[in-house]
């Protein structure tokens, strides 16, 4: 039975329900899970910041991406983790540390939408008006962008939970495995029609920009190369915007199933699954198909790596 306690400053985390058998497969599967994403999107930053010849706005905008992956692996993880090896009565969060916690994690999804935004609008310049490329995205232009990616995601998400601490408490129960706005503001016995408005007119407006830039900068891009005649320069732009595209797609889809299995209460495991796996996909997938797909991220690993075998050993 749900406990009713007004403004309590600890909720309960209900997270995964898991059996004896099954908490250290899934402990083990989630950690090499968390670890992967760390070790290969701090790879990407690293070879983007050590390689003077990645030293452009595609690969700056995708560092971002990467930065937004970790973090956003990282506020789920640990404590999911953590939660595994204990039982569901001493799973405890403090309230003001799981508004944080969810302020991060539409931060983690709003921001993931922005940059994939302003990465489609610089690969539309790249390949659209090439000759102005260098003139459009300069170094001011590609700073301008990442602010206004994280900025805007600020804002949105500022507003989203903002309208949520406002409302007083009666529950302590966190059903999701990490908080989130929902999640807080369902503790609250008041009115939340609110914030129901703001979060849909939220999620609607953020889709349908993301997908309209997206399908709009795609099909543009698709006339100029039907219309080029350059089959070499068809190749090399269809095969960079096929690896922007695969990484909106998986990262749009996973964003999505987890809203839906939000309307339905009766598959209440199976979502909170699918809203871990959308911080974990995602974040592993990224790294590795930009860097299967692009030959420069491949050409500075392979230098880093001969670089550091000539070095002398001690």
């Amino acid at each position: 039975m749900e406990n009713f306690t007004l403004n309590s400053p600890v909720l309960q985390m209900e997270g995964l329900k898991v059996t004896k058998t099954s908490m250290y497969p899934l402990f083990f599967f989630f950690l090499f899970s968390h670890l992967f994403v760390l070790v290969t999107n701090v790879g990407i930053i690293f070879l983007v910041v050590i390689d003077k010849s990645l030293h452009q706005p595609m690969y700056l905008l995708f560092c971002n991406l990467a930065l937004n992956d970790i973090l956003g692996n990282s506020l789920l993880m640990p404590q999911l983790l953590s939660n595994l090896l204990k039982p569901p009565s001493q799973r405890l969060i403090g309230y003001y540390e799981c508004v944080l916690q969810a302020f991060l994690a539409h931060m983690f999804g709003t921001t993931a939408q922005t940059v994939l935004m302003i990465m489609a609008f610089d690969r539309y310049v790249a390949i659209c008006d090439p000759l102005r490329y260098a003139a459009v995205m300069t170094n001011r232009m590609v700073v301008k962008l990442i602010l206004s990616a994280w900025g805007v995601a600020l804002v949105l998400v500022g507003v989203l939970l903002g309208l949520t601490v406002r409302l007083s408490r009666c529950r302590t129960l966190i059903t999701n495995p990490y908080c989130d706005n929902a999640s807080l503001f369902k503790l609250s016995c008041e009115s939340v029609v609110i914030n129901n408005i703001y979060g849909l007119t939220f999620t609607v407006v953020l889709a349908v920009a993301s997908a309209g830039t997206t399908v709009l900068t795609y099909t543009k891009i698709a006339i100029v190369c039907l219309t080029r005649k350059n089959k070499n320069l068809n190749h090399k732009a269809l095969k960079t915007c096929s690896t922007h595209l695969l990484v909106y797609v998986i990262m749009f889809t996973s964003g999505k199933i987890s809203i839906v299995f939000h309307r339905f209460p009766q598959f209440i495991e199976e979502k909170k699954l699918t809203i871990i796996f959308y911080h974990i996909i995602p974040c592993s997938l990224n790294p590795i198909i930009y860097g299967v797909q692009s030959k420069k991220i491949k050409t500075a690993l392979l230098r880093f790596l001969h670089y550091r075998k000539g070095l002398p050993s001690k």
